[in-house]
């Protein structure tokens, strides 16, 4: 499309069912009762000036731009604040409207710098297309007198200016960062003439302040007062491409706006389902990694991950590919070979990928990150619900009356979605938060959580338990829900198990460390405060007793009847943009496209018909499988697409032996990251800018990627794994990813009403799509479980086999922070490193204390596994005995720590639990030196080309 300013219809739309009818400028027009005159003319196509209204935010009318006049009512009132009334009649433009509209504008102008032909804004300002609709010719007032365009700039933030010599105090600004964000960073300092928005205390400017860079006030400005540097360098973006944001798992849809070949910004989309128009930190600006001197953009080769790499023609990589494979093939059979697919690569990508291996390589050593983080999630909830996915739609948390969120720290992980619920809870929902480290939930600006349960890291069972026990012993289950809904059987055998007296919350509390009256106050609290909605993240799932804690939540949810409506739910918050999608996918070893196993003769009859090749029934390995068994020499082989399992995965010096012991190590990514170290071939990989197909969310919605730029390697990612495929003789012919989505509707009977086409008129599809639900499913279980009948299932808290002791006595948790992604690959090469450019390390001052250890220095990370430094950060979000840090930068490695210990059913690893001494230190470990220096010389690119690869 070409570029055009999205539609703004100056206030909110109204969901009122009552429709009223009235006559603007000679115009009938019907809307919403509780429309405001403002927008009723926008919706009938009339354009009524303003500068304090946009769409996105409350009605405040400040600007009186858009006064009007209404037969039979006195005065000029304000547009923006008069609601539609039957029978209304409305006058948007006469002389006397003129008249007031040109001596406001004078009034604006008289105090604005008149640098219209150089601004940065020219051409898509507000003021400047205001000032032309009320006629504005000339200025009365001269510009003589007191003003502020001396004021100076705030340049501090690395993607956006705040100019306030062009500040109109319109407090667009100050309202997005309230309504829209929910942060309050901003305010308006000042009164009368001195009023100025303010980024906080006058000692703060914008990186300083609690500003967190989402945008939503650059967005808000109607003038360039806040701009983002991007426009100032490039220009004016002349065309633009609606997109799906390729970070976390919220699927943001965004206009990525271009000039030429060139991106000038990514703004968020009104008419995206998980975002309506809001964004954050990353997904707005943190896009820089694409064109980061990093990127590798050439396929290279080498014998021997000692030696220097060779950059070599695609056909060549290709060629020695297939060698490889079909050597170790030949020579060990086909379950010497597997694959990781990618939850940053679009569905498509993921399907091809687990059809390579499958169909191509021989055997079904298949994986996907979510065995390291979601996995007990498709296990849990497809033995209680039936499903493998989260049961409602981001939209549904605005009917929550009460909100539990349990090992998740949305405003972080999820910000956008994070920013939602923080406006349910403005407006008067209830909060608890179950988690041992104090999230910004419990206690921001106008948020205070009901309950903070800050347990015992490893007892998420117990105390979930232990909530159960108040709802079946003081009589709180919803009995009518339960005897209509679910396996009645079931749920008695499980209601005697949690009624025991073992598992009251007095019993527990030792266990716990959740003062007993504390967590029966909060199960009272779920139990009977309305519609009680379930969130979670990577705190419930990576535990040993990952699956049995998602077992778990859905019990409680059923017991308390809140499923299969609005405002209720489970609902696991996913990390990467499309975890969700690669499960969705067939990326497991043991299940096809849509989580049918394999070993089902008639699901993978229908494979081997369309695939046209026979495929092994038996499951394959897991990740932790294929390393441990490359480690006893019985797995050769491995394509990895999209993922960095080194710095990723539990127990690094496990990794890297698997890795090494491996024969071919085949690594597609955009940049040479830890994994490549241990690489033999490397083809480089696109961006989501790069290439078209699909993501789907943690709320199950498929979105369409379009393709913004071409390709800087020369191919999508699914072009190089049809053009592995092709090496190995597979004759696939795929000339858009809408030809393999249609494959994917073929096999899969969740997606059997996905169509490219439907998503290019619909925007999103929320899965199940079929002949049962075909319009999509924003809300699962409505009726019916997926499985018939919820089936609660008795899950006993096992304690943890990680240990503390007199040599290890802390807890350490891991976990994101806002402005890093994941393993930092891509926002480690953005400006997002100003606000986060190392790994700290959270410790409570008495163990600090204890220890001789205060914020900035450094210490030592020790666990039974190994051993890494970083700097020390003291405050009290941590209870003492527990420490937390993140795993987004390489130089810590912060997973060298971590453990085998894994989950029971699905082996995700146990990274939220592991026992550790912290003690002073002066600097690097021997180890990190000496990975350092190893990392240094594997990453070597022979001089026949100019690169530099840096991690």
């Amino acid at each position: 499309m070409g570029y055009e300013p999205q539609a703004d219809f100056g206030t909110p739309a109204s969901t009122a069912e009552t429709l009223v009818t009235l006559t603007i400028d000679g115009r009938s027009v019907t809307v919403p009762a509780g429309t405001t005159v403002m927008r009723a003319a926008a919706e009938c196509g009339g354009s009524i000036p303003k500068l304090c209204a946009t769409d996105s935010l409350k009605q405040f009318g400040s600007c009186r731009l858009c006064l009007v006049e209404i037969d039979g009512a006195r005065g000029t009132p304000a547009s923006c604040t008069t609601p539609v009334a039957e029978g209304m009649t409305v006058h948007t433009q006469t002389p006397r409207l003129q008249k007031l509209r040109k001596g406001v504008m004078e009034l604006y102008i008289s105090d604005h710098p008149l640098d219209c032909l150089t601004c940065s804004d020219n051409g898509d300002c507000e003021l400047q297309d205001q000032a032309a609709a009320v006629g504005l010719r000339d200025v009365r007032y001269g510009y003589s007198g007191e003003n502020h365009l001396g004021a100076m700039p705030d340049l501090s933030n690395p993607y956006f200016d705040f100019d306030p010599s062009k500040c109109i105090v319109c407090s667009r600004c100050v309202r997005a960062c309230d309504e829209v964000q929910g942060t309050l960073a901003l305010t308006i300092d000042g009164r009368g003439f001195g009023s100025k928005v303010s980024a906080g205390l006058a000692s703060d400017d914008f990186l300083s302040s609690e500003c967190v860079s989402c945008g939503a006030c650059v967005q808000a400005c109607p003038t360039a007062t806040l701009q983002e540097k991007s426009m100032k360098e490039i220009g004016k973006p002349e065309r633009s491409v609606v997109t799906t944001c390729a970070y976390c798992g919220v699927g943001c849809t965004f206009r990525a706006e271009m000039r030429g070949e060139q991106l000038v910004r990514m703004v968020p989309w009104n008419d995206g389902k998980a975002n309506h128009g809001h964004s954050c930190v990353k997904g707005r600006f943190a896009w820089g990694y694409a064109n980061h001197q990093d990127r590798i953009t050439k396929p290279m080769i080498r014998a021997s991950i000692d030696e220097p790499w060779q950059v070599v023609s695609w056909d060549e990589a290709l060629t020695h590919m297939a060698s490889e494979i079909r050597r170790i093939k030949d020579k060990h059979g086909a379950r010497a070979l597997g694959g990781v697919t990618s939850s940053r690569c679009t569905n498509e990508e993921a399907y091809l990928v687990q059809k390579l291996i499958r169909a191509g390589f021989g055997a079904n050593n298949v994986d996907t990150c979510a065995r390291v983080c979601h996995s007990p999630t498709g296990y849990g909830l497809s033995q209680t619900f039936g499903t493998s996915a989260g049961t409602q739609d981001f939209d549904s948390v605005m009917d929550s009356d009460v909100i539990l969120v349990i090992g998740a720290n949305p405003t972080d992980a999820h910000p956008v979605f994070g920013s939602r619920m923080k406006r349910r809870l403005r407006e008067g929902a209830k909060l608890i938060v179950i988690d041992p480290r104090r999230i910004d939930l419990v206690r921001s600006p106008h948020i205070q959580a009901q309950h903070h349960l800050a347990l015992q890291p490893g007892t998420n069972v117990a105390i979930l338990t232990a909530m159960a026990h108040v709802v079946v012993t003081e009589g709180l289950a919803d009995e009518t829900f339960v005897r209509e809904r679910c396996e009645v059987d079931a749920y008695e055998e499980w209601a005697r198990f949690v009624a025991d007296q073992r598992h009251s919350p007095e019993t527990l509390e030792p266990v716990t460390k959740v003062p007993a009256a504390e967590l029966r106050a909060a199960a009272r609290l779920f139990a009977t405060g309305g519609n009680g909605s379930i969130y979670y993240g990577l705190g419930v799932t990576e535990h040993s007793q990952g699956s049995s804690t998602v077992m778990s939540i859905a019990n409680l949810a059923m017991a308390t009847g809140n499923i299969g409506r609005k405002g209720v739910g489970v609902n696991p918050l996913r990390g990467q943009n499309n975890v969700q999608g690669s499960c969705d996918m067939g990326s497991f070893p043991h299940e096809l496209t849509g989580y049918r196993h394999i070993s089902d003769d008639a699901v993978r009859g229908q494979f081997e018909a369309d695939w046209g090749v026979a495929l092994d029934p038996e499951p394959g390995l897991r990740i932790n499988n294929m390393l441990d068994a490359a480690v006893d020499g019985t797995f050769r082989a491995l394509y990895v697409q999209g993922e960095d399992i080194l710095q990723s995965d539990p127990n690094t010096h496990h990794v890297a032996a698997g890795l090494k012991a491996m024969e071919c190590v085949i690594v597609q990514d955009l940049f040479l990251n830890e994994t490549a170290n241990y690489a033999h071939i490397f083809l480089p990989g696109s961006t989501f800018l790069e290439k078209d197909g699909t993501f789907t969310n943690a709320e199950r919605r498929i979105q369409p990627v379009r393709k913004v730029m071409e390709p800087a390697n020369g191919y999508a990612d699914w072009e190089v794994t049809q053009l592995m495929a092709n090496a190995l003789g597979m004759e696939w012919s795929y000339t858009h990813p809408s030809q393999i989505l249609d494959e994917i509707a073929r096999l899969t009977p969740t997606f059997a009403g996905v169509s490219w086409e439907r998503l290019e008129r619909d925007g999103s599809l929320q899965w199940p799509v079929n002949d049962t639900f075909p319009e999509g499913s924003p809300i699962m279980h409505v009726d019916n479980f997926v499985r018939g009948k919820g089936r609660f299932v008795v899950t006993d808290y096992v304690p943890t086999d990680e240990k503390t002791g007199p040599r290890f006595p802390l807890l350490l948790t891991t976990g994101r922070i806002l402005s890093q992604y994941n393993v930092g690959a891509q926002t480690r090469r953005t400006a997002n490193t100003a606000w986060h450019p190392e790994d700290l390390l959270e410790i409570h001052p008495s163990d600090a204390d204890n220890r001789g250890v205060k914020s900035g220095d450094w210490v030592k990370l020790a666990s039974r596994t190994g051993e890494t430094t970083l700097r020390a950060l003291v405050t009290d979000r941590v209870a003492p005995g527990v420490v937390y840090t993140t795993f987004h930068h390489p130089a810590t490695q912060a997973n060298v720590v971590t453990t085998d210990f894994s989950d029971w059913a699905t082996n995700c690893p146990e990274y939220k639990v592991t026992a550790v001494q912290i003690t002073p230190s002066n600097g690097p470990t021997g180890w990190q030196e000496d990975y350092a220096s190893w990392s240094e010389r594997s990453r070597r690119i022979a001089a026949s080309i100019n690169v530099e690869a840096a991690e």
